[in-house]
């Protein structure tokens, strides 16, 4: 009889003699009156079993010649000539749970003793040990394993192994079989699958460094921005903010063995960079993409750039063809009469006021000859006239009287910040604004000709100061050390150019791709000589709201086709009323 009895928060089994059957000559052999064995359990993993009365452990799994475990008849261990009983399902789930608790405590070589192959036991149990540097390891049985048979039940079970310098546990399950030994012992039956379901002979396990990490910058929403054509180039200069370093994670793998790559299994510490989130929106972005795109069809290289004027922040930016250099940023080119916005300024703050006569010849001289897009002489126009229809020689004339040489490069420097080396967080190109020699340079340069080379990055910065009235460095990240211009545009010149673009935006020559956009709009369209014999290049410079847009095309023509079709596409897009 085994009576079952609860005891010091373990289980205590008494197993009392009794006959056996054998039925020989002879009195059956006398034996121990009782004995005793504790299974400790915590927590559902059994951590210490210990046989009592001169028993060994594998005693009480039915191993000794008395009957008690074995189901196998009366004959000793060893000697009986009948088949084996297979292991029981009580024998199998005591045999598990008497090796689990060894393994778990750390004595291999007692744990390695209760199987069927226990030098090569051994050295993978200690193997796994020396590989894997637990602070505990708990091995929990979880009931049968579907992967027995009814000769070799096996148990499943849970291991769980905890980390200093982690909360999380590795945790994963695998199973043993039970088999019983010509001797009649009942044994786990080895396998390097035991350890873990992928551990095979030739394979170890060691912690391993993992690959340091490339950061990937985010857009200002934390969304990914390497889809984008356009920031191929861009993101891989995004350097990590100043004093932040890569932390190099380590992962558990099972080394490869007959040729196999070493396998991750469990990440101990991951790997980190530190994030970087852009200003970029990458809504806007993908329609800034299709924009240039489609202007610049047929093989014409274009770029455009939104800035929000509130804080300089870089929203979009885009450029073809993108196997090229990044022109949107690096790009120097004459800017056309967008340039007028500047030289504009300059005059308004030289006296003249938009309503001033400032009469548009048909041609002027400097003494160098200059025309019009508008053929004929419109002697009554005023400034805000002569720049919402674009009149060169209205400003060539105005500017040769009011200004000095190097008035124009004074203004755009001082209060428009063009000149002051920006560092927006990737390599940019500044404006290069000379000081003329000459009237005639003076005359190129208030038009937006000459040698002022300038990129779709510094307009959209010029038009965003007019709609804010205050320079802000246009930034791609947050933290970019900005500059600031030296003056401030004077809050009624700022007011004037706001109703100058207005007007152009909706009557003069920007009024068809500013069509239908509602709310505070403004801008400016410019039409840049190329050469002799070359198409002219477009430009168009604009603002919906807080967001203000500059594009080019090259080749692409009057202002308020390519480059202004573009523009207005990422207002529409992007700029509210």
């Amino acid at each position: 009889m085994r009576d079952e009895h609860e005891h010091a928060g373990g289980v205590e089994y008494d197993d009392h003699d009794e006959y056996n059957g054998y039925d020989g000559p002879e009195e059956a052999p006398r034996r121990p009156a009782s004995r005793r064995v504790w299974l400790a359990a915590a927590g559902g993993v059994f951590a210490v079993l210990v046989g009592v009365a001169g028993y060994g452990a594998y005693s009480m799994l039915g191993g000794s010649s008395d009957g008690g475990g074995g189901g196998g008849g009366g004959a000793k261990a060893g000697t009986s000539s009948q088949p084996q009983e297979p292991p029981t399902a009580e024998q199998a789930d005591a045999a598990a749970k008497e090796f689990l608790a060894a393994w778990g405590r750390g004595d291999f070589t007692a744990a390695a003793g209760l199987t069927d192959r226990p030098e090569a036991a051994r050295t993978a149990l200690s193997s796994f040990h020396d590989g894997v540097p637990a602070r505990s390891l708990a091995l929990t049985g979880t009931g049968p394993s579907p992967t027995g048979t009814p000769s070799e039940p096996a148990v499943a079970f849970r291991v769980r192994a905890e980390f200093d310098g982690t909360s999380e546990a590795w945790e994963y399950d695998s199973a043993l079989g039970v088999t019983r030994a010509a001797d009649g012992r009942i044994l786990v039956r080895w396998a390097p699958s035991l350890v873990h379901p992928k551990l095979t002979a030739g394979r170890s396990f060691a912690v391993k460094a993992l690959p340091n990490p490339v950061s990937k910058p985010t857009d200002r929403k934390g969304r990914p921005l390497d889809a984008f054509p356009s920031l191929q180039s861009v993101l891989p200069q995004i350097a990590p903010p100043d004093g932040s370093k890569v932390v190099t994670g380590q992962a558990v793998v099972l080394s490869g063995g007959g040729g196999q790559e070493a396998e991750q299994l469990f990440v101990l510490t991951p790997s980190s960079a530190p994030q970087v989130k852009l200003t970029l929106d990458a809504d806007l972005q993908q329609v800034t993409e299709e924009a240039v795109k489609q202007q610049s069809a047929g093989g014409k290289p274009a770029s455009l750039v939104a800035v929000q004027p509130s804080t300089g922040a870089i929203l979009a930016m885009a450029y073809a063809p993108q196997t090229g250099f990044n022109r949107a940023f690096g790009g120097g080119q004459a800017p056309g009469s967008t340039m007028k916005v500047i030289t504009s300024a300059a005059l308004l703050e030289a006296g003249v006021s938009p309503d001033t006569v400032v009469p548009c010849k048909e041609t002027t001289y400097s003494p160098r000859a200059w025309h019009n897009d508008e053929p004929g002489d419109f002697p009554g126009y005023t400034l805000s006239d002569d720049f919402a229809r674009s009149c060169n020689t209205g400003f060539i004339d105005k500017g040769l009287e009011k200004l000095q040489l190097g008035t124009l490069a004074t203004v755009a420097h001082d209060q428009f910040g063009l000149g002051l080396e920006w560092r927006i967080g990737v390599p940019s190109r500044d404006a290069t604004i000379p000081v003329p020699g000459n009237k005639d340079e003076a005359a190129a340069e208030y038009i937006g000709q000459g040698q002022i080379q300038v990129n779709s990055l510094l307009m959209a910065s010029v038009a965003a100061t007019v709609q804010s009235g205050t320079f802000r460095q246009p930034v791609l990240r947050e933290d970019a050390k900005r500059v600031t211009a030296p003056g401030k545009l004077p809050a009624d010149v700022a007011q004037s150019l706001r109703t100058m673009m207005a007007k152009t935006a909706t009557q003069g020559t920007a009024r068809a791709p500013m069509s239908g956009l509602s709310g505070q709009i403004g801008a400016k369209t410019g039409t840049a000589e190329a050469g002799s014999g070359q198409a002219t290049n477009s430009w168009f410079i604009a603002y919906r709201g807080d967001l203000a847009v500059a594009a080019e095309v090259e080749g692409g023509g009057h202002g308020n086709s390519a480059a202004g079709v573009a523009a207005a596409q990422v207002l529409r897009a992007g700029g509210k009323g």
